[in-house]
């Protein structure tokens, strides 16, 4: 048994992502929610939040150019200048905002786009290079030999360090990898959504590359933190557009915490630590780097986070948890053309 809470030395382990890829915290930290998607947020809360994870020993945050049509970046910057040397900037193009309408997103993979999108990124996060540069989501109307080739000429302009991949089946992480080294994919993985065990993992690991894993408390969800989006959440929430936390998907999927908090019980630990250890340790499952990018506002919350790398789930707990992603009500997104899975 492992107590869930920090203590001592409580700054988390490294790892590198990929061959050559940089080295960072086992686990992220997921900024998108600090100015986009989840509703209200506290600007000094959120800075809070960036210095507590860098004590704590994260060091890769991850944003999108994307999220707030910038805004994300644009506050992310002075706490990445201040500790230029210290962190792993990740952010992503490929998510284009029409002008007349800014709630749509066209997915763009072409040449002249992804440009566009890096020159961008770079003014609003004020840097001189990227750490880690993904494509967000993929245009399967553009060969991803031409989408990565165009990646890899940023990274000898010296514009970007490595290369990340989101959302991508595995037959097409190799296509990319034959192109460039693939430092990262990007990836929802979690008690709730387990599909790239299927393609991507195996993928990753037979070319040495890491996952990480966004959404890996299940958006909130496997936290206990809300029950159903209808209720529980503001209007501008994000979640509220998701299948499996709204009507009968929510009260279905609210039955299946139930071995999540009696793991949780049994250390001494959160719901929501039982669940990012359960991702943790899917790096000895499966043999690969594994550091998912929980996102939070709220520095209490990064410390309850980072603890849970601690955490130690044995087969007994492991077996309990196991069937939960099997139940789940709901897709991931109402349109899963968004997500890999469905090219698989």
């Amino acid at each position: 048994m492992t107590d869930g809470t920090t203590g001592g030395d409580d700054r988390i382990a490294t790892v590198r992502l990929g061959g050559d890829g940089p080295e960072v915290g086992v686990q992220g930290l997921g900024c998108m929610g600090m100015s986009f998607a989840y509703g209200p947020s506290d600007a000094d809360e959120s800075r809070a939040t960036l210095e507590r994870a860098l004590e704590l020993g994260v060091t890769l945050y991850d944003t999108a150019d994307a999220y707030g049509a910038g805004e994300n970046e644009r506050f992310l910057a002075p706490f990445f200048r201040a500790h230029r040397d210290e962190v792993v900037i990740a952010t992503k193009f490929a998510l284009s905002i029409p002008a007349d309408d800014p709630t749509r997103r066209v997915i763009r993979n072409d040449p002249p786009y992804i440009r566009e999108a890096v020159e961008a990124s770079l003014r609003r996060l004020d840097v001189d290079v990227i750490d880690l540069y993904y494509m967000h989501r993929r245009d399967v109307n553009v060969p991803i030999e031409e989408t990565v080739g165009t990646m890899a000429e940023l990274v000898r302009e010296g514009k970007v360090k490595h290369l990340g991949l989101s959302e991508v089946t595995g037959d097409e992480l190799r296509a990319a990898q034959a192109v460039h080294p693939i430092a990262a994919v990007q990836s929802e993985w979690s008690l709730f959504s387990r599909d790239i065990e299927a393609g991507v993992v195996p993928a990753a690991r037979e070319l040495g590359v890491a996952l990480v894993p966004y959404s890996p408390l299940g958006r909130g969800f496997l936290t206990g933190s809300f029950a159903n989006a209808d209720t529980d959440l503001t209007a501008d929430d994000f979640r509220r557009q998701q299948p499996r936390f709204t009507g009968a998907n929510a009260a279905a999927n609210a039955a299946l915490l139930e071995p999540v908090r009696a793991v949780a019980e049994a250390h001494g630990a959160s719901p929501g630590q039982v669940a990012l250890a359960w991702v943790q340790q899917r790096a000895q499952v499966h043999g690969l780097p594994v550091v998912p990018i929980p996102g939070t506002r709220r520095s209490s919350r990064v410390e309850e986070n980072a603890a849970a790398t601690r955490i130690a789930l044995d087969e007994k707990d492991l077996a309990r948890l196991e069937p939960i992603a099997s139940q789940v009500a709901g897709d991931r997104y109402a349109d899963m053309t968004f997500a890999s899975a469905g090219r698989e």
